[in-house]
């Protein structure tokens, strides 16, 4: 039965990583086909994206669950905390896209591949992974607040860079279309998102804790 398990588990670990891979390099390639600014600036631009970030680290931490399980790196993504903060960022991706940027316009084509893979294939498939295989037991309110760190220094990067480039990878942090006040105002919102889905992810294992005693 462990066995079983443990294969499971490294099947998952190998589907995520390799689709996350793919996924990130499609669109890649894609964003490189059709850029619209010098290839550095594309470049930068497209490691510029939340979605793009969250999509690497979710690849990079399942291929060294999948391949180096006891690495150094194998056992910090192996950490329930670690595990489940990935999940939020990931999860974030998929809602927010899914809700509001979704209809914004009409990908077809193996841009619409890349698309689906990034925003609804890579989120579903860790947000399962997660309820199926991650230990929750250790989850404590407290790990909320180190989880919003990346997020924080994202929108930073996203607000000191946009004021020389004027480039805004998202609608709802576009300075120069809504000005600082309303940019400021989504951002309190997305942080809200974070704290609520968070503490989301944290209660279901506290529940699941008790249940279980």
């Amino acid at each position: 039965m462990q066995d079983k398990s443990l294969k499971l588990n490294s099947s998952f670990f190998a589907i995520i990583a390799i689709v996350g891979w793919f996924a990130v390099v499609l669109q890649l390639y894609l964003i490189i086909l059709n850029r619209v600014a010098s290839l550095p600036e594309t470049m930068v631009r497209f490691f510029s994206f939340f979605t793009i970030q969250t999509n690497i680290l979710v690849a990079i931490c399942f291929s060294f669950l999948w391949l180096k399980p006891k690495s150094k790196w194998g056992l910090f993504f192996s950490k329930p905390k670690n595990t489940t903060a990935i999940t939020l960022y990931i999860t974030i991706v998929g809602l927010v896209y899914n809700a509001i940027l979704r209809f914004l316009w009409a990908p077809t084509g193996y841009q619409k591949i890349a698309d689906e893979l990034l925003h609804l294939v890579v989120p579903i498939l860790v947000l399962a992974y997660w309820i199926l295989f991650v230990p929750k037991k250790t989850l404590e309110f407290k790990n909320i607040f180190p989880w919003l760190i990346f997020p924080a220094v994202y929108l930073v990067y996203t607000l000191i860079r946009g004021a020389f480039f004027s480039f805004y990878p998202y609608p709802f942090v576009d300075v120069v279309l809504l000005g600082y006040g309303k940019v400021l105002l989504n951002s309190f919102f997305m942080v809200l998102a974070f704290l609520f889905f968070g503490t989301l992810l944290i209660g279901i294992g506290k529940i699941k804790k008790a249940n279980r005693n």
